[in-house]
């Protein structure tokens, strides 16, 4: 397998940490934007797209802040992969923005970019901040 390239997207959100940060932390929050299904069992999350799914561990979390999901392998050990999504505001304008870390082969940067702004479009239509 090729390794993956990090890469850093920002998102400026109309909406309040507090609101944002059930929608990235929390299975129910995580299936209505991410994917179509998101089951926890302790620090592991499932994420279900159609026929698909992927196990990640919650790495870390800081409430109000950020998330950090670390894909794991069939034998639940992590990988060297990772999606981390963290919440930033404008000390001076309170401006909210969520920065989503996350890793692609290099010739899919643009595609995995573009997947990214489609689900935080559906996140901002449920959040009402379009």
């Amino acid at each position: 397998m090729d390794s993956k390239i990090r890469y850093e997207i920002e998102f400026p959100i109309n909406s309040s940490p507090q609101l944002l940060y059930q929608y990235i932390s929390t299975p129910s929050g995580l299936s209505e934007w991410f994917a179509d299904n998101v089951n926890s069992r302790g620090e592991f999350f499932t994420f279900i797209w159609n026929d698909s799914q992927e196990k990640a561990r919650l790495a870390s979390k800081k409430t109000g802040e950020k998330v950090k999901f670390k894909w794991v392998d069939e034998a639940s050990k992590d990988t060297d992969y990772f999606f981390e999504l963290h919440i930033l505001v404008d000390e001076l304008t309170k401006d909210v923005s969520l920065m989503v870390i996350d890793f692609a082969e290099k010739e899919e940067i643009g595609e995995a970019k573009q997947l990214w702004e489609n689900q935080i479009s559906d996140l901002k239509h449920l959040i009402g901040s379009v």
